[in-house]
């Protein structure tokens, strides 16, 4: 359905057509609009089958939508800018243990100074943490990459970023064609993690490492 729509409530609409089970936000501008979108759909029911996380910070996010992942949940956070700094060790962990979140990045400078523009040196300076990461040029794309996402972690086990350019795309109203849901349920067939961390069938992830291992 063709809308006319602001960037991040599109976004937001495509991420609860993919069936998310777990979401973990903390508000940054400019991605706040999409985790107030998912979190509005959450309590009005909406969005079914979905817990809303509220944490304190942004290394949070991304550290709960770890535990939830790795317990076979299909997990959803997002940053922009100084967040994904903070989440840094987050990162390179959900890589590293191989799980398929996805985080959206609502590209805005890093300071100093003090700058809520966009940019892109937050995702770039994340690079080279083992994440696929998709960059939108419009909000049809925005969205659609979002469904494409979700599809791309959980066949390779591999978190992927969708990176949409702070303001120009997420507060900018565009005419976005949303699909359906059951466009979005044939193309994404339900989470089937690898691995599970189950009481009943105890495994280990994530540790040590001898450096041939590591490599």
């Amino acid at each position: 359905m063709l809308e006319q729509i602001e960037g991040s409530l599109a976004i937001a609409k495509a991420i609860a057509l993919c069936r998310p089970e777990v979401i973990c936000a903390y508000p940054i501008t400019p991605q706040t609009h999409i985790v107030e979108g998912l979190g509005a759909m959450v309590k009005s029911g909406a969005l079914e089958h979905c817990e809303f996380i509220n944490v304190e910070s942004e290394f949070a996010a991304l550290s709960v939508a770890i535990g939830a992942s790795a317990t076979g949940a299909r997990s959803y956070t997002a940053t922009a800018s100084q967040g994904i700094l903070f989440m840094a060790e987050a990162v390179y962990n959900a890589a590293g243990l191989g799980l398929p979140i996805v985080m959206t990045i609502g590209n805005r400078a890093i300071g100093a100074p003090i700058n809520i523009w966009n940019d892109h040196s937050d995702s770039m300076a994340l690079r080279d943490a083992g994440w696929i990461q998709l960059y939108a040029e419009t909000n049809q794309e925005a969205a659609d990459l979002h469904v494409q996402a979700f599809r791309l972690a959980e066949e390779l086990s591999c978190p992927v970023m969708v990176c949409v350019v702070g303001f120009i795309l997420t507060h900018a109203v565009e005419r976005v064609d949303i699909p359906t849901q059951a466009q979005v349920d044939a193309y994404l067939p339900p989470f089937e993690p690898v691995q599970v961390l189950d009481v009943d069938a105890p495994v280990s992830i994530g540790a040590m490492a001898v450096p041939e291992a590591f490599f």
